[in-house]
């Protein structure tokens, strides 16, 4: 997108996304989908050699993750603006030897295999039979309660309870969150051990500009029951601001409404929280 048609509120805001993913890009180099975000938002704002410079980044991320075939897409999209660079000629051939040798049985690219036992099993109605919902409880679990940092009967106690077929009228504080208000865990802790673990990007919002007409466009009673808010698009993803980054019912639930693939940030849980209040009041 050209910048002559961007508004001053359009600009305004690509700025910020550009100044808070290049700190987080100077902390995590490789973080791809950062450095997407980045690309996206130099390109609507007209500053294509930025742009390039990310691109060339993503592909070089994607080599040194073993991603080779993401990593000869993104160099050839550079050669289709930039035919004679050698510089991705080069990479394009070296990693295009590099996938050859590899066989399909040890892709590396090969979706990573379901989590099994992130699961709360959870009654329906009428005794009907029970369906075990992966909230990310069994992983957290193993964090908390396997880390030795609280004990099995605190974990029990902040769990928090939920109903996957009704709509909650509140938003349900994060595990996390009520651990902190409990005194059995400071906040900083328990976000430092999940950041650690996940190795998801974390993001403050307290200075994000939150797309609230987009939160809005996806249901409120996911958002209220896992506490997830989506915050903002960036070409084909969502960005999706949680404190239990090992949800995949909340996941489920989102990509039912949009196709896009969601990005998961890990946030403050009372920052999350108020935001949901104010986008589902």
């Amino acid at each position: 997108m050209a910048t002559s048609t961007l508004t001053p509120a359009e600009e305004a805001q690509l700025g910020q996304t550009i100044e808070m993913f290049e700190v987080i890009t100077q902390s995590q180099p490789n973080d791809y989908q950062s450095l997407e975000i980045l690309k996206e938002a130099y390109s609507k704002l007209g500053r294509e050699d930025d742009a390039k410079q990310m691109a060339r980044r993503i592909a070089q991320s994607y080599v040194q993750m073993g991603q080779y075939s993401s990593a000869i897409l993104e160099y050839e999209t550079i050669l289709q603006q930039s035919p004679d660079d050698i510089e991705v000629q080069s990479a394009l051939k070296e990693i295009e030897v590099k996938a050859s040798s590899i066989s399909a049985q040890e892709n590396p690219e090969a979706t990573t295999a379901q989590r099994r036992g992130d699961t709360t099993r959870l009654s329906k109605p009428s005794g009907a039979t029970s369906l075990e919902v992966e909230d990310g409880r069994r992983a957290m679990q193993k964090l908390f309660v396997d880390g030795k940092h609280i004990t099995q009967a605190d974990f029990d106690l902040c769990w928090p309870e939920v109903d996957p077929f009704g709509a909650p009228s509140a938003v349900v504080e994060p595990f996390v969150q009520v651990l902190a208000d409990k005194q059995v865990h400071p906040i900083e802790k328990s976000l430092k051990i999940l950041s650690d673990k996940s190795r998801l990007v974390f993001m403050p919002l307290q200075n994000y500009d939150i797309d609230m007409d987009l939160a809005r466009s996806f249901p409120a009673e996911t958002c209220r029951r896992w506490c997830v808010l989506p915050i903002d698009r960036m070409s084909k993803s969502i960005l999706v601001a949680t404190a239990n980054p090992f949800n995949q019912q909340a996941a489920k639930e989102l990509t039912r409404t949009s196709r896009n693939q969601v990005i998961w940030y890990l946030v403050p849980p009372v920052e999350l929280a108020k935001n949901v209040r104010k986008a589902f009041r």
